[in-house]
């Protein structure tokens, strides 16, 4: 099975990959992905090999497959590095790649159920509810920590660290003990938002967590306020409380599940049609307010446990 994509693109896979392992209990199925997915691989349960691959840059090793799956994308450049394989493959329709056959991809569709519905065209029905991470067997010293997270991957869903930091400053005010998370190239944006929220520079632990690292913290947290980026999937993985905020695609593409209250999405969609400028945030995105996103947190822990209305 080919996923060669991040955090959020592996979670948001989990329910395919599970359901290939029920349509197939005896089979040894292996996973092309990142190699430093590894510690998230583990915990899916479904997968007997990680083969690590540079996006779409290198594909999966030679050898003996019964079944080759695109979870990667529509193609045709994801078909054609399984293509090599030599064995029958389970992808969307791409005549231009040599697919003739299979279900016709739709744009509009949410990243979860795009997968599970690519399997059950083929007779492996999968669950898009079914996305559970295990537990990482460690509770992190920092359990109980509400975490904020400001970096994502593209300009336009980056929210302005001003507005993180005010977020921080009144969920510490709150009661609620901060730590601004973020991968080794927001270490300067973490520390920047800690600064801003008048947090000590210790609070802000971006660069010093591996991803399995940050799936116990996320596991063990009170909150997470983040952008729509990959530890917004682990909040819906481990069921914490989340704040999520999107930019020009909306949550009904890479949201959480809208039936669960305590993760909560923000969107402007009447602005997902307007012009990025620059490098700043998606009009959509940058619409949203500091007060919104701590009314949000408000509901989402509130949604999470009765007793915890009283935690703000």
């Amino acid at each position: 099975m080919l996923r060669a994509l991040g955090i959020g693109d592996l979670a948001t896979g989990v329910p395919a990959l599970r359901g290939l392992r029920v349509a197939y209990p005896a089979a040894r199925i292996t996973l092309a992905a990142p190699a430093w997915l590894a510690p998230l691989v583990e915990l899916i349960g479904a997968v007997d090999r990680l083969d690590p691959v540079d996006g779409l840059h290198s594909g999966p090793r030679r050898g003996r497959y019964d079944l080759a799956v695109n979870l990667h994308g529509r193609g045709p450049q994801s078909h054609r590095v399984l293509a090599p394989l030599g064995a029958p493959l389970w992808a969307f329709r791409n005549p231009d790649a040599g697919c003739p056959t299979g279900p016709e991809w739709r744009p509009d569709e949410h990243e979860t159920a795009r997968w599970c519905r690519l399997l059950a065209w083929y007779g492996a029905p999968a669950d898009p509810g079914d996305l559970a991470l295990s537990t990482p067997p460690s509770v992190p010293a920092e359990a109980g920590a509400t975490l904020v997270h400001p970096g994502a991957k593209a300009p336009a869903r980056r929210w302005p660290p001003e507005r993180f930091a005010a977020v921080a400053r009144a969920l510490s005010d709150a009661g609620h003990r901060i730590l601004i998370t973020g991968s080794g190239g927001d270490v300067a944006l973490a520390r920047h938002v800690a600064d801003l929220a008048g947090l000590p520079g210790s609070r802000a632990v971006a660069g010093r967590t591996g991803v399995g690292e940050l799936a116990g913290l996320v596991a063990h947290a009170r909150l997470v306020v983040c952008g729509d980026t990959g530890i917004g999937h682990l909040a819906t993985a481990y069921g914490t409380p989340s704040v999520v905020l999107f930019a020009e695609l909306g949550p009904h593409l890479w949201g959480p599940p809208p039936a669960h209250p305590w993760h909560r999405a923000l969107w402007r969609a009447d602005l997902a049609h307007e012009r990025q400028a620059g490098d700043a945030p998606h009009p959509a995105l940058a619409a949203l307010t500091a007060a919104e996103v701590v009314a949000a947190a408000q509901q989402a822990i509130g949604a999470r446990s009765p007793a915890s209305h009283r935690m703000l």
